[in-house]
């Protein structure tokens, strides 16, 4: 598994930790991203769209914020989310511990 750390993602603030379980060249089926995240205290994703693709966050551990469309939903663990379709997300970690989920982005 590889590790990767990048600053401002999508124009969030802070670094975004990155464990990529499987690289998209390792799979076989339509699948851009397979990693886990991790956000630290006041980090985010910027604000993004997913056309003609799907993004799944799937929470470990944390209090997460995720702001789609004009909704804005806490999440936590066990808490999912599904990002698709044209349709438009960001995350960010409000708490005081780490933000850990993994993110998966299916292509169509």
């Amino acid at each position: 598994m590889e590790k990767e750390v990048r600053e401002h993602m999508r124009d969030g603030k802070g670094a975004v930790e990155i464990l990529h379980v499987f690289r998209q060249k390792e799979l076989r089926g339509k699948v851009r991203l397979f990693a886990r995240l991790r956000l630290q205290k006041d980090c985010s994703i910027g604000y993004h769209l997913h056309d003609e693709e799907e993004e799944i966050f799937y929470i470990f551990s944390g209090t997460g914020r995720v702001t789609e469309g004009d909704t804005i939903s806490v999440v936590g663990p066990g808490d999912a989310v599904l990002t698709g379709g044209g349709g438009g997300h960001s995350i960010e970690n409000p708490g005081e511990e780490p933000l850990d989920f993994l993110a998966t982005i299916l292509l169509y």
